[in-house]
């Protein structure tokens, strides 16, 4: 008997196709999944457990900012993860998606 592939499974798949120093937004992600909105990624993301391996870190919100995330610890984090992989936040804390987006 085969496992049956959830939508969570697909949105973990997708978000471990970003390679290091790319992000993509949730939107982006969404789009690929029929009927699956921004919002469901974000909550199929917080639902991941801390060691799956999936690089929850690379997906932003579609402004080009981190979403906050747990009183603000889970952000600094996201920011410290996406600064090591070198992408580059502006004066603002966005990131410019036509350097480091993965998705054009």
């Amino acid at each position: 008997m085969s496992k049956k592939i959830t939508f969570r499974d697909l949105v973990f798949d997708i978000v471990k196709q970003i390679p290091a120093g790319k992000v993509a937004s949730y939107g982006q992600i969404s789009k690929m999944i029929p009927g699956c909105t921004a919002r469901m990624v974000g909550y199929a993301l917080a639902s991941l457990p801390n060691d799956s391996g999936v690089p929850w870190q690379r997906v932003i919100n579609s402004k080009g900012k981190i979403s906050p995330h747990g009183a603000g610890f889970g952000s600094a984090m996201q920011r410290a993860l996406l600064e090591q992989e070198g992408v580059i936040f502006r004066e603002d804390n966005s990131i410019d998606m036509r350097n480091f987006g993965w998705i054009s």
